[in-house]
């Protein structure tokens, strides 16, 4: 039987530590609301509509997805925005991409 020996909160990341007889596993999770998804894709479907100036905002991709991606090699800030989009949509993660616009 599993019980959750202590739990802490940090930003809007859980982490768990589960403890199993003597096996101790350590869990993070991200809650994503609804209405985050709903906002980026309002962001999207806006950014056809949209002049940008030197910036664009391609993606909002949060903290646990960078994290998991980090631990697969994969780090954000060293690769490009294409390889970004490319892998969010690998991962049929579309729905952080804010934008519709060719990059």
């Amino acid at each position: 039987m599993s019980d959750t020996k202590d739990t802490k909160s940090y930003h809007d990341i859980k982490e768990e530590l589960i403890q199993d007889g003597d096996r101790v596993t350590r869990k993070k999770s991200q809650v994503i609301p609804q209405s985050f998804i709903q906002d980026l894709r309002n962001q999207r479907f806006a950014s056809s509509h949209t002049r940008e100036g030197e910036n664009q905002r391609l993606a909002s991709i949060p903290v646990a997805v960078h994290e998991k991606w980090l631990r697969e090699g994969f780090d954000l800030f060293q690769h490009s925005h294409k390889d970004v989009l490319k892998r969010l949509r690998a991962e049929n993660l579309d729905a952080f991409i804010t934008t519709n616009k060719q990059v």
